[in-house]
């Protein structure tokens, strides 16, 4: 059924769902982009599914679309390629601006950006060279993670216990790009949904594993989820505090995750905010937003919405 203090669907036009793109989280985008396209179009949307290549800005105009739902996951459409591409080509679309997508896919300038207006972050370095990742992780202390510092979905991230496994976690991440070596904190991990101006209910997740990995994050049936997460209210407060700060201080705009880590103490610290998270029946925001009683296709039109102009909704 459609909530009917959405404008109507005809004020939208046609509108690409654009999906699968060409970095390492193209299957998670397809994933994301087909429930979305099905949501949208179950709520009178003149949808249509678009596998970005590179050339998707003139794929859009040439196809005629009056708006675009991005939901591109990591290099390429996450981090302000494809927005600049569409800003050139006069397509409104969801989400964050060009700024906006390129600080927060950056999780190592993203850090210091928050830590430069208070909000906690743990240590880390970007590295460049085994030698460097060995020399980082001496001076922050293990245990570490070792990860790419453009990479989502816990792509080539790797928990480092002891300096035999620094070798083989420098080689995964660097498969991607730069690298980044961080203080591993040992607490839970919480993630804190943007809808706007709104900050979500905390969500808590626990995997199976040693930590919340790509398995854990759109296959498994064993993680387990907790929303609100089984958190104080004046923790709440905080995080959700530091998380609306994370978001307007990178530029971020419309829909994101900002994510925290809590070491032994609950003490949150800011590990890395998403622009385009997942959408599939895994993913986080959705189930923050279902706490708020909005379901999984109000939440899609509720994204949508921001496209349209003042002039738009006034039609």
């Amino acid at each position: 059924m459609r909530d009917t203090a959405l404008p109507s669907p005809s004020r939208f036009g046609k509108v690409a769902v654009v999906m699968g793109g060409w970095s390492a989280e193209r299957d998670v985008s397809l994933m994301s982009g087909q429930q979305v396209f099905e949501a949208l179009v179950s709520q009178g949307i003149d949808a249509h599914a678009v596998d970005a290549g590179r050339d998707v800005a003139s794929v859009l105009v040439s196809g005629g679309f009056n708006r675009a739902f991005l939901i591109l996951h990591g290099r390429g459409g996450e981090d302000g390629h494809v927005q600049g591409a569409l800003e050139l080509a006069g397509v409104p679309y969801t989400g964050s601006g060009v700024l906006g997508s390129a600080l927060a896919m950056d999780k190592f300038r993203s850090k210091t950006i928050c830590r430069d207006i208070g909000v906690p972050t743990a240590e880390a370095q970007l590295v460049s060279s085994l030698n460097e990742a060995q020399s980082a992780a001496r001076e922050i202390g293990l245990p570490v993670v070792i990860k790419p510092t453009l990479e989502g979905s816990s792509i080539g991230v790797s928990m480092v216990n002891g300096t035999q496994s620094i070798a083989p976690a420098f080689a995964d991440a660097a498969i991607h790009g730069p690298v980044m070596v961080e203080r591993r904190l040992m607490g839970r991990e919480i993630t804190a949904g943007i809808l706007g101006d709104q900050c979500l209910p905390l969500v808590s997740m626990k995997a199976s594993g040693e930590f919340y990995d790509y398995e854990a994050k759109y296959f498994a049936d064993d993680t387990k989820y907790q929303c609100p997460a089984d958190l104080d209210a004046s923790l709440t407060a905080q995080i959700q505090q530091y998380a609306m700060q994370a978001f307007k201080a990178l530029g971020c705009s419309g829909w994101g995750r900002v994510d925290f880590m809590l070491d032994e103490d609950d003490n949150p610290f800011f590990v890395e905010c998403n622009t385009a998270p997942g959408m599939t029946s895994h993913s986080l925001l959705p189930i923050a937003a279902k706490q708020c009683d909005i379901s999984y296709e109000t939440l899609c039109m509720k994204i949508l919405v921001d496209t349209l102009t003042a002039e738009e909704l006034a039609a």
